[in-house]
């Protein structure tokens, strides 16, 4: 009696190809965190290529900690002021940080001016979004000296952070046309709304490999952004954002 079994027959499922691993992704945020809601967002959707694995405050009454809770994200207080100097407080984050093992640090309103270590620990993997159209405007204020400059165009900008405050390569901006009607309120609620529609896109295309930070700066799948980055017109953002007007 001839016996046949399975065990030698090849099993289909034997060959799958195993799953790619998610992308990991850590905020870091002092306030509000409505750009952290964006991003929590995308990630519900399945459109920001990876997974918030943790959020970090330097303040612990900041309203982005109960965003993630509400989401079931890991959330982190670790206050300044706990802490000797600017030195000290970034060495305890690298170590938070790092527990998480992330493929790519966001600051969403993160109001810390960051040392060089801490920068130089995360180059090439951190993002930051700032409310004008770098290198215009960096640092506070943004609206009301733009409006004060009589401006046309504002807008916002996804960079790479650098030692540079508000100074590293640009990889993505959206544009909001400007009138002299324009009210700083106005200009503010157009201007979080366009961060909140690109900030999402960038940290999607780095979590899937498209954009990266070179030797010569930003780039787009494989080629160098001009120094202003892909730039979504106020046209094309107001369209996305079914803008009246």
């Amino acid at each position: 009696m001839n016996a046949t079994t399975q065990a030698d027959t090849p099993d289909d499922n034997d060959f799958a190809a195993e799953p790619a691993e998610t992308r990991r992704v850590v905020v870091l945020i002092s306030g509000n965190g409505s750009n952290l809601q964006a991003l929590l967002d995308a990630q519900q959707h399945d459109e920001l290529g990876g997974e918030i694995v943790a959020v970090i405050s330097n303040q612990g009454d900041a309203y982005g900690l109960v965003r993630a809770k509400e989401a079931g994200i890991d959330s982190v207080v670790l206050p300044h002021r706990e802490y000797d100097d600017r030195e000290a407080y970034d060495r305890a984050l690298i170590k938070v940080i790092d527990r998480h093992a992330p493929d790519l640090i966001v600051l969403a309103g993160f109001m810390r001016i960051l040392t060089p270590t801490f920068v130089h620990r995360y180059a090439g993997r951190m993002l930051n979004i700032h409310p004008s159209l770098l290198p215009n405007y960096p640092g506070l204020d943004t609206h009301r000296r733009a409006l004060a400059d009589g401006v046309s165009e504002h807008g916002t900008s996804v960079h790479f952070v650098t030692e540079e405050l508000d100074g590293g390569p640009v990889a993505l901006q959206a544009a909001v046309s400007v009138d002299s009607d324009t009210s700083v309120e106005q200009l503010v609620e157009r201007v979080q709304a366009r961060e909140h529609l690109i900030y999402p896109i960038a940290v999607r295309w780095f979590l899937e490999g498209r954009l990266s930070l070179g030797a010569q700066g930003a780039q787009f799948d494989g080629m160098p952004l001009p120094p202003t980055g892909l730039r979504m017109s106020h046209e094309d953002a107001a369209e996305e954002l079914d803008e009246e007007g």
